[in-house]
């Protein structure tokens, strides 16, 4: 049976994307309450060089969807806090490679459990004992939806 089509205007998916940009925007601010006043574009970088390992500059500016004049701004900050460092590429000394400090690490981390400690608070002061199941339920099917595939792609084209 066909599933029944649904508009780019369906009101659940206004409202869905609307909540999570607001989310996103007090996660984001919660992240950095500490003080610690860094773009998100060079937060982006960071969160990068941490999860993915080093890359070399023009790597980081494909992935981060930016020029290499960009990127290179991007990192001539981080460099100058300490938050990231450059050493030549053991297999081109043409080029060098980027990785996230100690520093960057510690203050990304701070960032993360700052975010996490709002947000532990905002469900503890916002839903009550018995709303908590629904939000574990809503949760699962926001992780589905993080997880659904793209049905413009020819990959998921039949």
């Amino acid at each position: 049976m066909a599933q029944p089509r649904i508009s780019a205007a369906d009101p659940a998916a206004v409202r869905l994307a609307v909540a999570l940009k607001r989310l996103r925007g007090r996660l984001r601010d919660a992240a950095w309450a500490g003080g610690v006043d860094l773009p998100i574009a060079q937060v982006a970088v960071i969160k990068r060089l941490r999860d993915d390992g080093p890359a070399p500059a023009s790597a980081l500016a494909a992935a981060e969807r930016v020029s290499h004049q960009a990127i290179a701004q991007t990192l001539a900050a981080l460099r100058r806090r300490g938050l990231v460092r450059s050493a030549a590429d053991p297999t081109d000394g043409r080029r060098s490679i980027v990785s996230v400090t100690a520093a960057g690490r510690r203050l990304f981390e701070s960032a993360i459990a700052s975010r996490d400690a709002w947000l532990a608070r905002a469900i503890e002061g916002v839903i009550s004992p018995r709303e908590r199941a629904a939000l574990e339920r809503s949760i699962e099917l926001l992780e589905r939806l993080a997880d659904a595939p793209d049905p413009t792609s020819p990959v998921h084209r039949r």
